[in-house]
């Protein structure tokens, strides 16, 4: 059982006991005070008394119920569990307020009768003690609806901040979105179009196959930016692309783009990679990428390695470089963000895997990356 049920429940038992036990030990202690009046064996006071108890455990749910069958066991034989009966009734009553105290009004005239019957010296005290139930259970359900109040308004104010804080988000990515269009896409628009020019202006067989790389590569850096500003401009409420739908290329046509781009590059891979999730797989492919690309740009000249290791559970990724041989152009290496190996961190581990990254003994530069085979699922709230 939730806790947060049964410790109510334990509460409630706790003092319908208590009141069964002192009401009865007091009937037993004395059993002449109820023969004054009422002929009747003690027993039936007793019994009087327990039932009277037991009403309490229906105290949260029929308050009132509970409290006028209390009431009229009072009548008869002034019951302890009449204490703690207001409480519930102003605490947990439903309806207008005159009625919660109509029905304290009743409990404590029946209370003064049935003491008033069997001669009790201060028939006055219990009334009393009924009073000051019923005003602190006024006070709890005060101090409920308070709390319940207060908590809803913060409730509210958070869910203001968020909104706040996604309209802001939206309202930038908007504005880079446009950034992206006007400035970037307009300079690789131009490359694209230069390298163009060059290979139909050319006559070097070698100048124009690299022209035509560099133009294919242009084009499709145009494409992924179109992708990237449909992103930024309307989040991910867009549908998935064919090209999204396949998966990222095999790494080795990556590997096979940076041999094409000069960089000597020698991949391995072992284990079946069809287990792996689209969505690691993809992670994976964006690692060895941006790996890929650093050397690129940090190590020229260098010798690159890429290790992939399919796991049953995990997937590891090792790319690593020799020294570079010459040095960095250093247009090159300013025209990054220097937040690429953090924002893949982040990419790895949205999908719970770990990247680490630094240099090696040698000179050269390693990345390791542990993936998961699964996708991990988020857990249930």
């Amino acid at each position: 059982m939730d806790r947060s049920r049964s410790l109510p429940v334990a509460v409630d038992v706790v003092i319908a006991g208590v009141a069964a036990l002192v009401g009865s030990a007091l009937e037993v202690a004395d059993p002449d005070l109820a023969t004054k009046h009422l002929a009747a064996p003690t027993w039936i006071y007793v019994a009087a008394q327990v039932t009277a108890a037991a009403m309490l455990l229906a105290r949260r749910r029929h308050p009132y119920t509970a409290t006028l069958a209390i009431a009229a066991i009072s009548l008869f034989a002034p019951a302890w569990a009449a204490v703690p009966a207001p409480y519930a009734v102003t605490a947990y009553g439903t309806g207008r307020r005159w009625r919660q105290w109509a029905t304290v009004g009743v409990l404590a005239v029946a209370f003064l009768v049935g003491a008033q019957a069997w001669a009790i010296d201060d028939p006055f005290t219990a009334p009393a003690v009924i009073l000051c139930s019923a005003l602190l259970g006024m006070y709890f359900r005060a101090r409920r609806s308070l709390v319940a109040e207060l908590t809803d308004r913060a409730e509210r104010a958070e869910r203001e901040r968020l909104l706040l804080a996604e309209r802001a988000r939206a309202d930038e990515r908007i504005r880079l979105a446009g950034e992206m269009h006007d400035v970037v896409t307009h300079r690789i628009n131009l490359m694209v179009l230069q390298a163009g020019a060059l290979r139909i202006s050319t006559t070097d067989p070698a100048a124009r196959v690299a022209a035509e790389e560099l133009r294919v590569a242009g084009c499709q850096a145009l494409a992924e930016l179109r992708d990237l500003v449909g992103v930024l401009r309307h989040g991910d409420r867009r549908p998935a692309s064919t090209a999204d739908l396949a998966g990222e290329p095999a790494l080795t046509s990556l590997v096979d783009d940076s041999r094409a781009a000069g960089l000597p590059v020698r991949l391995t891979e072992e284990g079946d990679p069809a287990p792996v999730a689209p969505a690691v797989r993809r992670t994976l492919f964006r690692v060895v990428q941006e790996s890929l690309t650093n050397v690129h740009k940090h190590a020229p000249g260098a010798d690159a390695t890429v290790a992939v290791h399919y796991g049953e559970q995990r997937v590891r990724a090792t790319i690593s470089n020799t020294p570079p041989r010459r040095r960095p152009d250093t247009d090159l290496t300013a025209a990054g963000g220097g937040s690429g190996l953090d924002g893949l961190r982040h990419r790895v581990e949205v999908v719970g895997g770990t990247l680490s990254a630094g240099a090696a003994p040698d000179g050269g530069f390693t990345v390791r990356a542990t993936l998961p085979v699964y996708m991990p699922t988020a857990a249930p709230r």
